[in-house]
């Protein structure tokens, strides 16, 4: 397919998502280097060793997992001219998000009860390196909640339909890879200790 062919809407509509798979690939390539500093830090001979991450967590991961379902019955709904239905979801897919937030904060919690500090004279470099990768993962999981703002403000406004739906899909692919990103950070961190 020739990309400088089309209308000039498509051709808008194109860029704009090439844009954000750009975007996303330098994500990848930057969680990339953050898990494998984790791989080659492991070596250490300071490396807390047969660590278990928190149970909020694993609760966390369900709730990501479920928010992206959610999401993607939003976008049926949408298809099928649902708009209350799919504002609806959106609003859930946003709560859903936010508990995401408060449950990685809840693991973060359980981390220091158990003796574990991320930094200062009590830290270990291990529970260091799993804080700066979730923390950095929820500024992500914001810069999403945000896009879910404008998609709902939007859809209120009555501008997405099933035709025109060019916000709804960009602000849906960045979500969705937050959710496939946390999937691999939690399966990394679960099972590399």
């Amino acid at each position: 397919m020739d990309l400088t062919q089309g209308t000039p809407e498509e051709k808008n509509i194109r860029a704009k998502k090439m844009m954000l798979w750009f975007g996303i690939i330098s994500l990848v390539m930057s969680f990339g280097g953050l898990t494998s500093a984790f791989i080659v830090s492991s070596t250490r001979e300071d490396w807390l060793t047969n660590f278990q991450l928190p149970e909020s967590f694993t609760a966390s991961t369900i709730i990501i997992v479920v928010s992206s379902l959610v999401l993607y019955f939003s976008k049926k709904a949408l298809m099928k001219h649902q708009n209350q239905l799919s504002v609806s979801l959106l609003l859930g897919t946003f709560v859903l998000g936010l508990a995401f937030i408060y449950t990685q904060f809840s693991g973060f919690s359980e981390i220091i009860q158990s003796g574990y500090n991320f930094t200062g004279p009590t830290s270990n470099i291990t529970m260091s390196y799993i804080y700066i990768i979730a923390v950095v993962h929820i500024l992500h999981v914001l810069v999403g909640l945000i896009s879910l703002i404008v998609v709902i403000i939007n859809h209120l406004k009555k501008k997405y339909t099933p035709t025109n739906k060019l916000g709804f899909d960009l602000a849906s692919i960045f979500w969705h890879f937050v959710d496939i990103l946390w999937l691999y950070l939690f399966f990394f961190l679960y099972f590399f200790n």
